[in-house]
């Protein structure tokens, strides 16, 4: 039985790099087409004032981190592809 099934990850982790790579559950695809949506609707409202879309694009990318990082299968570290 595949237990990496049930370890409650959201996203992969990139095989090369930080961070976290696509999601692989239903939430985290939630989340991701979540900050798609308020990232547009930030730049659509916000049309002419380039400081209130810069600030509302980093609260969106900002304020999900710590439970993007949490969700990550494995953690977010540097990784070298194969070679862990």
């Amino acid at each position: 039985m595949d237990d990496r099934r049930y370890d409650n990850a959201w996203f992969a982790p990139h095989r090369y790099g930080f961070g976290a790579g696509m999601p692989i559950a239903w939430q985290g695809w939630l989340m991701l087409i979540t900050q798609i949506v308020l990232a547009g609707s930030a730049v659509w409202f916000l049309d002419g004032n380039e400081t209130a879309q810069v600030a509302a694009l980093l609260v969106i990318i900002m304020v999900p981190l710590p439970l993007m990082i949490a969700k990550t299968r494995g953690g977010w570290k540097w990784r070298w592809g194969d070679r862990e």
